[in-house]
């Protein structure tokens, strides 16, 4: 919880392409600023590709839309030097907090290339060159992360994450939160007391959730994936039912003692604030 005792909440977006989908991002970002979330955070692409656009995003979020934004930072495909420009250039303007990432490898990458090959080498690193001055968030994997070999290295891999200087860290995006309250249990076992924050998807397109989940090792429990597959290509049903299913189980965690939640908002503000009002979360 924040200090005021009430769970912290953020958006995340990611960088576009294009001119007019960069519009489209900064009007979300000042629709979802008037609820006064804790931070905003940008991604960053595999092997670094949206280096500058992620750059430029988090430079116009946290200056003109005046809401703290975190920076995804991946050591995969950059060298010490090319982190620690970054760094300086997120310090220097006043950014005081990143989400610290292996990071995706580029296809047609094999092993993780840079000088930095694990994320607990990166938060090693930050802190090396920065101090106290980030606070740093890492990533969570409540289901597994899909290249760990097993459950017991991946709770191992979190573990030297946490210990290696991170503040807080953030989940993939779940379903079930039971398995998140199994994961929290586990890590405190182990002797981490980092705030641990769910990342929550809202459902609003079936198809590509479907795709999306797979990739990432993120499980549909059988009951959602077969009622969403029973609305086939009535949106209007799929997101009524996304909304209850995900509601509930954000009511489900705050009230087992999430800090907050960290909304994956796809560049889009009504599935999350759906979600945010019918949690009485206003500010």
């Amino acid at each position: 919880m924040t200090s005021s005792n009430r769970p912290s909440i953020s958006f995340e977006f990611f960088p576009t392409k294009t001119e007019a989908g960069h519009e489209k991002l900064l009007n979300v970002a000042r629709q979802l600023a008037g609820y006064q979330p804790d931070f905003f955070s940008c991604t960053y692409g595999a092997g670094g590709s949206t280096r500058d656009r992620t750059l430029n995003t988090v430079l116009q979020l946290d200056g003109e839309v005046k809401i703290p934004t975190a920076p995804h930072l991946s050591c995969v495909g950059d060298t010490k030097a090319q982190l620690r420009e970054l760094l300086n250039l997120y310090k220097s303007a006043g950014i005081q907090r990143i989400v610290a990432l292996r990071g995706d490898l580029p296809s047609g990458m094999g092993m993780a290339s840079g000088e930095l090959r694990y994320a607990n080498e990166l938060v090693e690193f930050i802190r090396a060159e920065t101090g106290d001055h980030f606070h740093i968030e890492i990533a969570a994997y409540p289901e597994m992360h899909p290249q760990a070999r097993n459950f017991e290295d991946d709770l191992a891999n979190f573990v030297r994450k946490a210990k290696a200087g991170a503040d807080s860290a953030i989940t993939q995006y779940f379903f079930n939160a039971d398995c998140y309250f199994y994961f929290v249990e586990r890590v405190r076992k182990l002797g981490v007391q980092t705030p641990v924050v769910p990342g929550i998807m809202p459902i609003t397109n079936y198809s590509k959730l479907a795709r999306f989940s797979d990739a990432c090792g993120a499980e549909i429990p059988r009951w959602v994936r077969k009622q969403l597959e029973a609305y086939g290509d009535d949106m209007q049903s799929i997101q009524a039912f996304g909304e209850q299913v995900i509601t509930e189980m954000c009511q489900k965690l705050l009230a087992g003692g999430a800090p907050g939640l960290h909304f994956y908002t796809l560049n889009q503000a009504e599935p999350s604030l759906a979600i945010w009002n019918n949690l009485g979360l206003s500010r």
